[in-house]
């Protein structure tokens, strides 16, 4: 099937799951806060971000995973900040979004079969996740490493060294 008729299908598909929803909402009082609940407004935008999965699933573009993991990471970490209340958190919890980046990369890559891709997503997330200890540890979030995160960038800084110096394999 050409691209250009895969969109249309994706894009028809899409507003028919719209409408759906919209409709069932107006004829069934209630459904909306039965799904989503008092608190889950932040399910919206997750949704938004699972609705941009689908889209580039349909419509043959891998690299939609990006936005969509972006768009979803965000609304579930809006959720828990929700949740518990923690508002705070956002002083350090940015750091979670390179990771979303690297999550939607290496599911790019997966879908594509781009090995290139897949390193590069887990290089994302783990240079999130590194960040986010090391932020957290000083912003009032989880010390998980007490005083000993400037460990964290050391190993960063290491990691990110040895990858300039070793040569990629061809």
């Amino acid at each position: 099937m050409n691209p250009k008729r895969r969109s249309n299908l994706a894009g028809g598909l899409v507003l028919i799951l719209l409408g759906a929803w919209f409709l069932a909402v107006q004829l069934v009082p209630g459904l909306e806060t039965r799904i989503f609940g008092p608190g889950g407004w932040p399910l919206i935008i997750v949704s938004v971000g699972v609705m941009l999965l689908l889209i580039g699933l349909l419509a043959g573009v891998p690299e939609m995973a990006v936005p969509a993991c972006i768009v979803g990471g965000i609304g579930g970490l809006l959720y828990w900040q929700n949740a518990t209340g923690n508002w705070d958190s956002w002083a350090y919890a940015w750091a979670l979004i390179p990771g979303f980046v690297g999550v939607g990369t290496l599911l790019s890559g997966i879908i594509a079969g781009k090995r290139g891709e897949i390193s590069a997503g887990a290089w994302l997330v783990f240079i999130s996740l590194v960040l986010f200890a090391v932020f957290a540890s000083f912003l009032g979030g989880p010390n998980l490493f007490g005083d000993y995160w400037p460990v964290l960038l050391i190993v960063l800084g290491l990691a990110i060294l040895a990858r300039g110096l070793v040569r990629p394999r061809r």
